[in-house]
């Protein structure tokens, strides 16, 4: 059987391991994975003062160690609750932790009792294991996340069981009074499921973590950041698919491709600030009073498109011109902006690239017509352009 010094050993290797791993997710910037490198890397330094103390630690040594612990929870909670989207600090929880802190040290130094430290230490450990743990399964209801929240959960609660069954050992007698390396069966029972909760939470929640970097990073090829509307890929893959299942289905969908008039003005005049205002903003008018059927994307510089579904060209440009005078009457920081737009519908044997070629290609008339206005390819005739401005 391992020896008590060695199970202590393996617990910081395991500990510093983690740190190891969590560290190099610092840069990703995942919110909570700080305060778990630093909760970690507390325990691996509470775990190494135990070892330097030896069998008989001193007061002092004792309530550095039970000191260390403690924070070490907390961080761990802190992170998981930062992760999971909340506020990490509590007051009444820093207070709780506090009040332990105080009775350890009297326990320690005034009226020393290895047994009442190790109910106040276990019953800290229960609490933020099964924080953590809530936590964490919380966060798994989605199913990206939901095998590394529940390992999560799992190793977090089997330690809080661990505990509890200490404390019910200490308060009827059952265990006898433990120091930190003493040589017993305790003593091995503990810190053996220590090593095997530990790292498995230290896996789940780098699980956690890099789920995290994935959705974001799939985020970000999938929405404009600046815009929130698709980007030009995702939003040609989406449109392709609903042009597929509208020739198939025989249903109507037209293409508009809008144009914010002037935009190189207002950023020489303005500043690329304004300027990138003004795109969120125009964004954000537009995919506000779209169907919930509709797709919006960015393809590019101050150029969207949008795919109206079960819609022919003429109630795609009643939509589109909607459009056009919502983002006219609305302005940002002072300054006002118009959009010229190109309408075109999907005919049989159409692509949508071929669509939106006539979308753009009705673009170009608006803008040469004076901007500020709907120019639409006819439903009969796919080279004739229609101009559409209404008044404000």
């Amino acid at each position: 059987m391992l020896s008590v010094f060695s199970l202590v050993g393996i617990l910081v290797a395991s500990c510093l391991m983690s740190v190891a791993i969590m560290g190099s997710l610092i840069r990703s910037a995942v919110p909570g994975v700080s305060r778990w490198c630093a909760g970690y890397g507390l325990l691996a330094a509470a775990a190494s003062w135990i070892m330097l103390a030896g069998s008989q630690p001193n007061a002092i040594e004792i309530v550095e160690v039970s000191f260390g612990t403690l924070c070490a929870v907390l961080l761990l909670v802190q992170g998981t609750r930062q992760f999971s989207g909340t506020s990490p600090a509590r007051r009444d929880e820093v207070a709780a932790f506090i009040v332990i802190f105080v009775l350890l040290v009297y326990f320690t130094c005034v009226s020393p009792n290895a047994n009442m430290r190790g109910v106040l230490i276990s019953v800290a450990l229960i609490y933020g294991r099964i924080v953590v743990g809530a936590l964490a399964l919380r966060h798994a209801s989605r199913d990206a996340t939901r095998y590394a929240g529940r390992l999560v959960a799992a190793a977090a609660w089997l330690g809080a069981l661990v505990y509890i069954v200490r404390i019910v050992a200490i308060v009827f007698g059952v265990a006898p009074q433990l120091t930190f390396l003493q040589p017993s069966l305790w003593n091995v029972v503990f810190l053996g499921l220590a090593i095997v909760t530990l790292p498995c939470m230290s896996v789940g929640m780098v699980m956690l973590a890099h789920n995290q970097i994935l959705q974001k990073m799939e985020k970000l090829a999938t929405f404009d950041e600046l815009t929130g509307a698709l980007t030009r890929r995702a939003f040609m893959a989406r449109a392709n698919a609903l042009c597929a299942h509208a020739l198939e289905k025989g249903r109507p969908l037209s293409i508009a491709i809008l144009d914010i008039d002037r935009f190189k003005a207002v950023n020489d005049s303005f500043g690329h600030a304004v300027g990138d205002r003004l795109l969120a903003h125009v964004s954000s008018v537009v995919s506000g009073q779209l169907r919930s059927s509709d797709l919006f994307g960015r393809l590019g510089g101050e150029e969207f498109a949008i795919v109206f579904t079960d819609a022919g060209t003429n109630d795609a440009t009643a939509l589109t011109n909607a459009l056009r005078l919502a983002v006219e009457r609305s302005c940002v920081n002072a300054v006002r902006c118009t959009l010229s737009a190109g309408v075109g519908g999907l005919a049989a044997g159409d692509t949508l690239e071929s669509a939106m070629v006539r979308a753009d290609t009705a673009l170009y008339a608006a803008k040469a017509a004076g901007r500020n206005r709907v120019v639409t390819t006819s439903d009969d005739d796919e080279n004739e352009v229609r101009d559409i401005r209404e008044s404000c």
